[in-house]
């Protein structure tokens, strides 16, 4: 390589040892630099500046200026130009490798529930450059391949019986509007018990067309049949499983369940019902002495709590589908909290940026949590004991299969 020669004149030595000190050091490195530009030019012509040589390659052609940021702040370097091949520096490569780090940092910042502003100011202080808000929202596009990639993956690698679906919303700006967007999302857990984020896909509302599209396509990508579903009491949820899995049990969420029929109830009578009806499912042994208990409440309540009574009786039987399953699955999928958990995640990754600009960057940023969140779940241990599959037996199935054709009839006829 052509030997460098760094030379000073005594107005920069002055300054940098005695003047203002970052503003020297960064002439200092702005001027290493482009004398290093500068070798590495001369070395790939084969001849110095105004020299003649036979062992010419190619000729000057001017310089360009590039901004290269760095620790200490933004330095211009002057890019030497050649006639016929393009220059070529390992400082762009080092360059390349550094802004791929920084930006790397800005996205997993973002995802991390710091907002675009928080960012671009961190990254001003840190390089000297200010970044807008814009700047650092387009460098998060880089997540989309990666959301995209796990949204749409095969599921015939692993089979999931048992299903978990909700929806949760979010704040999105369109049409210069600020409207309410619905994340659906569905986690399948394996006959041992482990949890995986399987479907996740954003909607503007939730209706019977979109929540068979939501399932239809985990169907397309290989989900086969669950055993039961669990969600909370959507009417659109209950006629979409119906359509896309008709052999599929519905179990309604027990805290849904619950919330709904507190929320009916006099405040005076709500910590006692609720009391009762934790009695109900925390004690109950079998459906039956279940529904044994739900009617001694409802007569306790039924002249002080009419509609809470009323909720309670007319959803009652479609809380008792997970005890069909073994004692020891029944407190894990009773629920759907494993997915209110996630929800909650999502919601305070995003409490600081409060509306998202536009649909895509929804996806694209609570989808990057999502899959966050998912490699989470699959470190934890297992939700049910490594023998309990073998407690699912033949006439588990078929119960579970007539409770779900009873559903089905029941929605048809309603």
């Amino acid at each position: 390589m052509t030997q460098l020669n760094l030379t000073l004149d005594q107005e920069e030595l002055l300054e940098l040892l005695s003047g203002n000190r970052e503003v020297a050091f960064k002439h200092l490195v702005e001027k290493i630099l482009n004398q290093i530009l500068a070798a590495e030019s001369t070395e790939q012509l084969g001849v110095e500046n105004y020299g003649r040589s036979p062992e010419r390659k190619d000729y000057r052609n001017g310089t360009r200026e590039r901004e290269l940021i760095t620790k200490i702040g933004t330095i211009t370097l002057e890019v030497p130009r050649h006639r016929k091949q393009p220059f070529h520096t390992m400082l762009f490569e080092l360059y390349q490798r550094n802004e791929a780090a920084l930006i790397t940092t800005m996205v997993e910042m973002v995802v991390n529930g710091v907002s675009t502003r928080k960012v671009s100011n961190v990254i001003e202080v840190l390089c000297g450059k200010e970044f807008s808000k814009s700047t650092v929202s387009e460098a998060c596009k880089v997540l989309d391949s990666e959301v995209k990639t796990f949204k749409e993956r095969s599921l015939d690698y692993e089979d999931f019986p048992y299903l978990m679906i909700d929806a949760t919303y979010f704040k999105v700006r369109e049409n210069h509007r600020i409207v309410s967007k619905a994340m659906m999302i569905a986690i399948g857990i394996t006959d041992i018990g482990k949890k995986e984020i399987i479907g996740l896909d954003v909607y503007d509302e939730e209706c019977n067309e979109t929540w068979m599209d939501f399932l239809g396509k985990l169907k397309q990508r290989g989900l086969k049949n669950p055993v039961m579903i669990t969600s909370d009491g959507h009417m659109a949820i209950r006629h979409a499983i119906t359509k896309v899995f008709p052999g599929s049990a519905w179990q309604r969420c027990q805290f849904h369940f619950m919330k709904n029929v507190l929320d009916a109830a006099p405040n005076s009578q709500r910590a006692g019902l609720e009391l009762e009806m934790k009695d109900i499912f925390n004690k109950s042994k079998t459906a039956e002495e279940a529904r044994k208990k739900m009617c001694e409440v409802s007569a306790e309540y039924r002249d002080i709590a009419a509609n809470a009574v009323n909720i309670l009786e007319n959803g009652f039987e479609d809380v008792l589908t997970v005890f069909s399953l073994p004692s020891e699955m029944r407190v894990a999928l009773r629920t759907s909290n494993c997915i209110e958990r996630l929800n909650g995640e999502l919601k305070r990754r995003s409490h600081v940026i409060r509306i998202f600009p536009n649909k895509e960057s929804l996806l694209r940023l609570m989808g990057s949590v999502a899959i966050d969140y998912n490699d989470a779940l699959l470190s934890k241990r297992m939700m049910f004991h490594r023998n309990t599959p073998e407690k699912i037996t033949v006439e588990v199935k078929i119960k579970l299969q007539t409770i779900a054709l009873a559903q089905k009839q029941f929605l048809e006829a309603a």
